[in-house]
C-alpha cells in the first residue's frame, strides 16, 4: 500500500513537472513572465523531486562502481546530467531575468554569452529529459493503465469448460 501511494505521488509530481516544463520551454507560447516564474517553480519542484528520491540517489551512488544493473547506472548518469543541465538552464535564466528579478529590484546587464548558454543548456535538458522519459516509459504506461484500466469483455467459457462444469455438478 505504501509503495502504491509513493508511486501515485511520484506520478502526479512528475506529470505536473513535465507539463510545466513543456510550457516553460516555449516562452513564445506562454510569454516571458510565465516562462520565468514557471521555471522558478519548476526548479523548486525539481528540488522536491530530488529530495523524494534521495535514498535511491544515495543507494545507487554507492553501488555505481560496484554490483548494480546497467539500467541503474544509465538511469543514475542520465539523472545527474539532467540535473546539471537543468541547473545551468535555471541559473543562466535567473541571471538574465527580465520579468521575475526586476520585481525585486534586481536587474542584470544583457549578456549574449549567457543567452547562448541558456539556450544550449535548455536544448540539452530537452534531449536528456526525452531519454529519461524513454527509460521510464514502462512505469509511465503502467501508471496510465492503472488510471484508466481497459475494460475487456468477460471471457465466455469454452465448450470444453462448460462441459467440465456440467460434469462437476
Amino acid at each position: 500500500m505504501k509503495q502504491t501511494n509513493q508511486n501515485w505521488r511520484n506520478f502526479l509530481i512528475d506529470g505536473a513537472m513535465f507539463i510545466a516544463f513543456l510550457i516553460a520551454t516555449a516562452p513564445s507560447f506562454s510569454g516571458l513572465t510565465i516562462h520565468e516564474w514557471l521555471s522558478l517553480a519548476l526548479a523548486a519542484a525539481l528540488i522536491t523531486h530530488v529530495l523524494l528520491h534521495w535514498q535511491w540517489i544515495i543507494t545507487i551512488g554507492k553501488r555505481l562502481l560496484a554490483k548494480t544493473t546497467w539500467r541503474s547506472r544509465l538511469n543514475f548518469l542520465l539523472n545527474a546530467l539532467l540535473f546539471l543541465a537543468f541547473t545551468v538552464t535555471v541559473a543562466s535564466g535567473v541571471l538574465m531575468s527580465r520579468a521575475a528579478l526586476p520585481l525585486f529590484g534586481i536587474t542584470m546587464p544583457r549578456d549574449r554569452t549567457l543567452e547562448i548558454l541558456h539556450r544550449q543548456a535548455s536544448d540539452l535538458t530537452v534531449i536528456i529529459l526525452g531519454l529519461h522519459v524513454a527509460i521510464h516509459w514502462s512505469w509511465i504506461a503502467g501508471m496510465f493503465r492503472r488510471l484508466w484500466p481497459s475494460r475487456k469483455p468477460a471471457r465466455q467459457p469454452t465448450a470444453a469448460a462448460a462441459r467440465l462444469e456440467e460434469v462437476r455438478q
